[in-house]
């Protein structure tokens, strides 16, 4: 335990989370990635337990705990083999959930909010589309008002929970001409008409929903504007700096999970007489790849510290999003090969983690636009700032 960061009450706090997710999640992770349907009652349970509320307001069932729990969250779904149950998870309270709390409106909050911190309804975050990519203000779904309606038209793809979700947090354009100063938030009822919902077949993250969506002339009331009008990008901007961090742990705790699973495994396993942990070619590849985590790791921490101060930190959560998940990768490659023909069989745990981990530098923004994202900020000096409400 880091004890920089982490208090007795933070332990307590994983050692009962690490219990439930044994007791009540892992019985079903077999099923759920072939199925790559997550049953209700499992959210139900989150919500009882208290999870999807960790840093969430008391006043709609929230915890309003600090950002280091949230931390032990990520980093325990990461370890029981199925990143895809732990993307649905975190997509539902850290994506859309965000957008709730900090731009929706008291009804909103009493109608969604509540609920989604309980586990009763499921949300997801629709934002990239075909075209578009990590291209946000590129983006080409239009909300006309008309009257006291808005009329979505569009589609969104990669949408994590797109099919089971009950509403959706959508960006959209308002002003098409105004390019990124034309976008708005907007809350969408999945029981509205003209929604269409289309299950994608991916490599990796099998157990989560991820879809691509069809809005057909989606009406819906002009009091489901989130926030001001045009104010979409900077919104989306300033959440991304939680989105990109989140990804940066996700990818720091399952290359931990891989090298203690490795290790282990290299204890046991036996080559020219000895157990292969013994090999120092073995050895020294093992403890690279443990430095380059631990240096993730720190940073990481600290960069979530300055966050939960309330500090501005899209670049170095940009950062710590691009240099983990590419650690990930390479930890996890190596960890793959560690286990040699066991290592390329499904009932062994690596084989998963290397489909599951090759999302990490592509969603969230790719690893190519973090990488202009810094440049823009580090060559050019631009300076992003925080949305002002």
């Amino acid at each position: 335990m880091n004890s920089l960061y982490f208090t007795e009450e933070h332990q307590l706090f994983r050692e009962s989370l690490r219990d439930f997710l044994q007791k009540e999640v892992v019985p079903h992770i077999e099923k759920w990635e072939k199925t790559g349907t997550i049953e209700r009652f499992i959210w139900k349970k989150f919500g009882e337990m208290g999870f999807f509320g960790i840093n969430y307001p008391e006043a709609y069932g929230g915890l309003n705990l600090d950002l280091f729990y949230t931390v032990i969250f990520l980093e325990e779904l990461q370890k029981i083999k199925s990143a895809g149950f732990a993307a649905a998870m975190w997509a539902h309270a850290y994506l859309a959930m965000t957008h709730l709390n900090a731009e929706g409106d008291e009804r909103i909050k009493q109608d969604y909010l509540a609920p989604s911190i309980l586990g009763d309804k499921i949300g997801a975050l629709c934002i990239t589309e075909p075209f578009g990519g990590s291209d946000v203000a590129g983006m080409r779904t239009t909300a006309v008002k008309k009257g006291d309606k808005y009329v979505i038209n569009g589609s969104k793809t990669f949408i994590t929970n797109g099919v089971y979700a009950d509403y959706y947090v959508v960006a959209a354009k308002t002003s098409p001409s105004e390019g990124n100063k034309g976008i708005s938030m907007f809350l969408v009822d999945k029981s509205v008409k003209g929604i269409s919902a289309t299950k994608l077949d991916k490599l990796g993250w099998r157990a989560s929903d991820t879809a691509e969506l069809a809005f057909d002339n989606v009406e819906i009331s002009e009091d489901n504007l989130m926030g001001e009008e045009g104010k979409g990008f900077p919104y989306i901007m300033q959440h991304f700096a939680l989105e990109r961090l989140i990804m940066a742990i996700n990818a720091h705790a399952r290359s931990e999970y891989a090298i203690d699973y490795t290790i282990e495994y290299m204890s046991q396993r036996e080559a020219f007489g000895k157990t292969i942990d013994k090999f120092q070619a073995l050895r020294h590849k093992m403890v690279e790849h443990a430095t380059d985590v631990e240096h993730c790791k720190i940073f990481n921490y600290a960069a979530v510290a300055r966050l939960d101060k309330g500090e501005y930190v899209v670049k170095e959560a940009t950062m710590a999003k691009l240099k983990s998940t590419k650690v990930a990768d390479e930890t996890i490659y190596s960890c793959l090969q560690m286990l040699g023909g066991y290592g390329y069989m499904e009932e062994y745990p690596l084989a998963r983690l290397l489909r599951d981990s090759r999302l990490g530098p592509i969603g969230g923004g790719t690893s190519e636009i973090l990488k202009e994202i810094l440049s823009k900020m580090i060559i050019d000096k631009q300076n992003y700032k925080p949305a002002v409400k």
